[in-house]
């Protein structure tokens, strides 16, 4: 794949770079290795100030750096200046909590003196995905960087901009030379660097294929990882949920991003009572939704990332609806436009067997099934291989607490949407990975839990 940075929303190619030879590769991972000799030394209290200038640049440059994910990937640009906004809120987060989270902690034995002390391991393999090219980034880098370790980002390559901008940030902000930097290679390069010696643990968010190939490279070098797969998270309304809250939010929660996000509600599973006017009033915001230039603060849905994103959505869509699922607004790409532009749609009645009834639907499609029941509805939401995030609606305690308990996923959101927080980890489980990211378990991930015993 070329490393370029290619308008989604009129096909333009913009800027292509020269991908780091092997040699070049070597050198940045030698120039990290030294960085991290000295930078483990570096106290705590330095780098959360570094933390915290990364995060007033961030937010000093808010809109400069919105408008280049928005030229590389096509989300509105409302949506990236949230991005940057939440970037800074992590960088602040964990200059301010790192040292609370890796303070030694006392424990009773035999020893005059014992307890556990957080070590960084060294150097970090970051493999990042495009479709929050800022955040995913910062959520690994701000408690890695914190906890001593140094970062060595692979991003997705049709994002090399904001790569090089973040690399930018963290020079800008006092991070030693080589604490933090960009590697614009393509994947064939990953294995390579895993192999390295110098690397000590990789991260990934992407796809179920991405990590396979990661977690087995790593495995092979008994490197530790943490990945952050796909998803198609429930999302479960019952009887007596506040039904347009429901709604408005199953509308925010499936077209965030324009529908590419892992954690997006995908599969929404109605109960029969009140599913009729929740489909109805779900078509309804739906077509008012405004598809169009993502530069524009108006619009509410940009284009696809890629053509061939665009392609494959289709694709499903078209399986499905032949296989029987009924179309119940949009359901075909934008052909009045240049770009990668799909309309937002509803896919209902949906046949066993169908791309609708099993697999992740990366873009603007909504997933709409009807259920008798709260054990029909938990049974659905948890018949799929995935497991990141689920959101469940009602206002029964009882309701609640079965929901909570029973629904296998990293995160259960009641009443509302499934979201990142650096105050909760951040992680799913089944093929939709391990580990955790953010809040005191995401710091954790890196560091070397050492046990001291004093006599």
């Amino acid at each position: 794949m070329a490393i370029a940075t290619i308008n989604p929303a009129t096909g333009e190619t913009i800027k292509t770079f020269n991908a780091l030879t092997d040699a070049e590769v070597l050198l940045k991972l030698e120039k990290a290795q030294q960085a991290f000799v000295q930078y483990r030394q570096t106290p705590m209290e330095q780098r959360g100030e570094w933390l915290k200038k990364a995060a007033d640049i961030l937010e000093g440059d808010r809109d400069r750096f919105a408008k280049t994910m928005t030229l590389e990937m096509g989300k509105t640009v409302k949506s990236a200046i949230a991005e940057v906004e939440k970037c800074a809120s992590v960088c602040r987060y964990y200059a301010e909590n790192a040292a609370q989270f890796l303070a030694d902690v006392p424990a009773q034995t035999d020893a005059s003196h014992s307890f556990v002390r957080y070590a960084p391991l060294g150097v970090i393999l970051a493999v990042m995905p495009w479709n929050f090219p800022f955040w995913q980034v910062f959520r690994f880098a701000a408690p890695a960087l914190m906890a001593g370790n140094v970062g060595l980002l692979k991003h997705a390559s049709n994002v090399p901009q904001c790569a090089l901008a973040i690399e930018e940030i963290m020079q800008r902000a006092g991070f030693p030379d080589g604490v933090f930097q960009t590697l614009l290679v393509g994947a064939d390069k990953v294995e390579l660097i895993i192999n390295d010696e110098r690397v000590k643990a990789a991260t990934l968010t992407g796809s179920e294929p991405a990590g396979m190939s990661l977690a087995a490279a790593a495995g092979k070098q008994i490197k530790k990882t943490v990945l952050e797969l796909g998803g198609s998270d429930p999302y479960i309304v019952l009887e007596s949920a506040d039904l347009e809250a429901a709604v408005s939010t199953a509308v925010t929660a499936r077209m965030i991003n324009t529908g590419q996000s892992c954690i997006a509600a995908k599969r929404f599973i109605v109960v029969e009572a009140i599913a009729d006017e929740f489909e109805r009033r779900m078509v309804e915001k739906l077509q008012a939704l405004k598809v169009g230039d993502p530069m524009n603060p108006e619009t509410d849905l940009g284009p696809l990332a890629t053509p061939s994103i665009l392609k494959d959505l289709d694709k499903q869509v078209q399986e499905s609806a032949a296989m029987g699922a009924k179309v119940l607004t949009g359901g075909k790409p934008l052909s009045d436009r240049a770009g990668n532009f799909y309309l937002p749609t509803i896919l209902t009645d949906i046949p066993e067997g169908s791309p609708a009834s099993h697999e992740e639907f990366f873009g603007p499609v909504a997933l709409l099934f009807r259920v008798a029941d709260i054990d029909e509805a938990i049974a659905m939401a948890n018949n799929t291989s995935f497991g990141l995030g689920a959101s469940a609606w009602t206002n029964v305690e009882e309701e609640r607490d079965r929901l909570i308990n029973e629904i296998e996923a990293g995160a259960v959101f009641i009443n509302g949407m499934v979201k990142s927080d650096p105050r909760l980890p951040f992680g799913g489980i089944k093929r939709s990975g391990y580990g955790r990211e953010l809040s005191i378990q995401g710091i954790h991930e890196f560091v070397n839990v050492k046990s001291v015993w004093v006599k």
